[in-house]
């Protein structure tokens, strides 16, 4: 007797009827009958099965004539967390499309960095995303117009542009076909209450956003992380452990900015599993209170609105699918008790790449708190000054052709051992030439194999280069100081790490957090 497996979109259709908030950005969903699409997790009454098509992107469905839900708002899904793994032409250029390459500098550009032709590009994104590099940056140029629409008062044209689009018409447009409005209904019927005071070309009050993630999220871990590490002068954490605001500034294409995160209550976010009903994390809408990060912005520039964002959400690793971790590491019984623990521990990225090479560079051989020290003085002496200081903030950190050619020593020494500045400059000056890439879409292994040429960067600053710059979820230190640690309180050898693949960076974050006085080594 034979059997036949399910269809996938009979499987995707289940996903839709119970309202899975897992597989919110993994696929769409819309309704033929009513020229709409959806998120899985979307609260409306689930549609016949005989109505319902399937799209494995936002932009293949607007392609196909579909607005965006004013429910669930499928276009402020978490993103897939397969771009975070796979390493292929695809994967590369998502995450390029998401930072807004296309927008900064067209499909060329894209393709340039990707090492193909153009028509190569647009065949495999159309072929498994259903769309091309230009709807894909069109549909991110949407939603960004939609969060400055409805979380500030800058005017319309403004908006536009500062959106990424290249004339208010083509703006007005898009905004009508995508979400069947006009600019000026789609911010009328804004639900966040007044409308943030913004001058032009500045955003004095910030825009505030809800980044989204899907199911649970271990924060008081995340900003433990990230609080362990702050560099004075660029970062700060205020507040108390679950109440905690993380900020740091950033150097963005346009200009310069200011992001602030808040840690969410203790509780917040931990469920996200099947029932999905309160999983509407939207950018810039208020919705039902669901699973995501409270996030203000500052810009001088709203142009880097998308990209500041894109920033922030590979920081805290906001696109990660815990439930596919949590199922890989858990089969492991000496992993499962840590995974139980901490559901939803997350591998913190980076809000910019260049600097996290150079801060690995800083760590080496170092506890965190002195690594932490060494780029406070680096900072200090070559960071670029904010236009106007903020708190504790007042620089953005030093630009790699700056540090290329600091002299590092006199005045200037920030204290570390000439091998380690030799290093420094070497990375610095890779950096600035462009011997080395570090931007999303860049071949991890390619990168990995420049950064092990340079003098002074061995396997443990590349591999943290991998795992954090490049976002690699799969990435082990074996000669880290608490890993070690990690691995001997489990009574097992670095060979065990074989078994956690494709998310050992994961299972590195449990050691780490099993024996948190190595940590900090």
């Amino acid at each position: 007797m034979t059997t036949t497996a399910p269809h996938p979109d009979d499987l995707r259709y289940q996903a839709v009827s119970s309202r899975d908030a897992r597989f919110d950005g993994e696929f769409f969903f819309a309704v033929a009958t009513t020229g709409i699409y959806c998120r899985p997790s979307c609260p409306a009454v689930t549609p016949k099965r005989a109505n319902v098509r399937f799209y494995p992107s936002a932009a293949a469905a607007q392609g196909a004539g579909f607005r965006a839900c004013r429910r669930c708002r499928p276009d402020a899904a978490p993103g897939s967390a397969e771009w975070n793994i796979r390493a292929d032409l695809v994967g590369r250029a998502v995450r390029l499309i998401a930072d807004g390459v296309v927008d900064r500098e067209g499909v060329a550009g894209l393709a340039a960095r990707l090492g193909y032709s153009e028509r190569q590009v647009h065949r495999q994104l159309t072929e498994e995303l259903g769309a091309g590099p230009v709807a894909l940056a069109r549909a991110q140029r949407a939603h960004t117009a939609r969060v400055l629409l409805q979380t500030t008062d800058l005017p319309v044209t403004e908006t536009a542009f500062a959106a990424g689009f290249a004339s208010v018409r083509q703006f007005n447009d898009t905004i009508r076909e995508i979400y069947a409005q006009t600019p000026s209904e789609l911010r009328a019927q804004a639900r966040t209450g007044k409308p943030l005071r913004a001058g032009k070309g500045t955003t004095p009050a910030g825009v505030p956003l809800r980044l989204a993630h899907r199911g649970p999220y271990a924060a008081r871990e995340v900003f433990d992380f990230l609080e362990r590490r702050v560099i004075t002068g660029i970062e700060e954490v205020t507040g108390t452990p679950g109440a905690r605001v993380y900020r740091r500034t950033l150097r963005l294409p346009y200009g310069t900015g200011i992001a602030e995160v808040q840690e969410p209550p203790a509780g917040h976010g931990r469920a996200g599993g099947r029932s999905g009903r309160g999983s509407q994390g939207s950018q810039g809408s208020q919705g039902t209170r669901g699973s995501w990060l409270a996030c203000r912005l500052h810009l001088t520039d709203l142009r880097d609105l998308a990209n500041a964002v894109q920033r922030m959400r590979r920081l805290f690793d906001l696109d990660a699918d815990p439930d596919a971790v949590a199922e890989r590491l858990g089969a492991d019984p000496r992993l499962r008790p840590l995974v139980a623990a901490r559901p939803g521990l997350r591998s913190p990225g980076a809000a910019d790449a260049e600097e996290l090479a150079v801060r690995a560079v800083l760590g080496q051989q170092v506890s965190v708190a002195a690594a932490a020290r060494l780029a406070a003085r680096l900072v200090a002496a070559h960071g670029t000054p904010l236009p106007v200081p903020d708190g504790t903030l007042t620089h953005v950190f030093p630009e790699p052709g700056v540090l290329a050619e600091a002299g590092l020593d006199g005045p200037d020494d920030p204290g570390m051992p000439e091998s380690r500045r030799r290093a420094l400059r070497t990375v610095a000056a890779a950096l600035a030439d462009g011997t080395v890439r570090l931007d999303p879409g860049v071949d991890r292994d390619d990168a990995e194999r420049r950064l092990l040429a340079l003098t002074g960067v061995g396997p443990w600053t590349a591999g943290y280069i991998r795992m954090r710059a490049l976002g690699d979820p799969d990435v082990f230190l074996p000669g880290d100081a608490g890993a070690r640690h990690g691995l001997a309180a489990l009574g097992v050898g670095p060979d065990a790490a074989d078994d956690w693949r494709p998310w050992r960076s994961y299972a590195l974050h449990h050691l780490w957090n099993h024996t948190p006085a190595a940590a900090g080594k």
